[in-house]
């Protein structure tokens, strides 16, 4: 289970950073920052994992807690923006929005993988299998989950062949069966080799509008 190990190894102010939507093939890519209080309640201290390890119900009961005492920020990177500057980069970006998202500037940003996104406003810090280890990481973990499920879910209702509200946008079998009796949307992201061997050359170069 996390904890605060990590936490109490840097100095001054930390912030938990982590993403969801790298792998899914249509919608936006989220990321939270989190800091979490110098007194976490209990039930967040032991009710906070992976936002993988947790059931859909289980995420959406610890957000409530986790939004009344901690300091959260929010970004998201479009599906332009994942085309333009690839996955990788436009994860970066929601990183960096997220942060910015925060009440009070972190001193230290504990991120989630093996990397630091370019451009911190702060120290940061790689923390590898992160969502399992530091609470910090753990707590952005659901939060970006939840939005981004939220957001698939409002454009599900949109874009009903697709199943989105159900399978957050990745490559289901609902999903490859609505590509083919509905076509691609400007939510899906045409880079991704699913979904450009669907285009011709043009149309995976072209902008889309949603």
């Amino acid at each position: 289970m996390p904890n605060l190990y990590i936490e109490m190894t840097c100095s001054g102010v930390v912030a938990g950073v982590d993403e969801a939507g790298r792998g899914p093939w249509a919608g936006p890519v989220v990321a939270a920052a989190v800091i979490l209080p110098a007194a976490v309640p209990d039930g967040l201290l032991t009710g906070l994992d992976d936002s993988k390890k947790l059931t859909a119900a289980r995420r959406e009961a610890l957000l409530g807690p986790l939004t009344e005492c901690a300091d959260i920020g929010l970004g998201a990177a479009s599906v332009a923006e994942i085309e333009r500057d690839n996955i990788l980069g436009a994860t970066y970006t929601a990183m960096r929005r997220a942060l910015a998202g925060l009440d009070k500037a972190p001193d230290v940003a504990l991120i989630d993988g093996n990397r630091v996104p370019p451009g911190l406003s702060c120290n940061g810090r790689p923390v590898v299998k992160g969502d399992s280890l530091s609470l910090s990481i753990a707590a952005a973990s659901i939060v970006a989950k939840v939005t981004r499920d939220r957001i698939m879910a409002s454009l599900g209702a949109r874009y009903p062949a697709f199943g989105w509200e159900r399978n957050a946008g990745y490559g289901t079998r609902q999903h490859q069966d609505g590509l083919t009796a509905a076509g691609v949307t400007a939510h899906h992201r045409r880079t991704y080799a699913p979904i450009a061997k669907m285009l011709s050359p043009e149309e995976s170069k072209t902008p889309h509008i949603a």
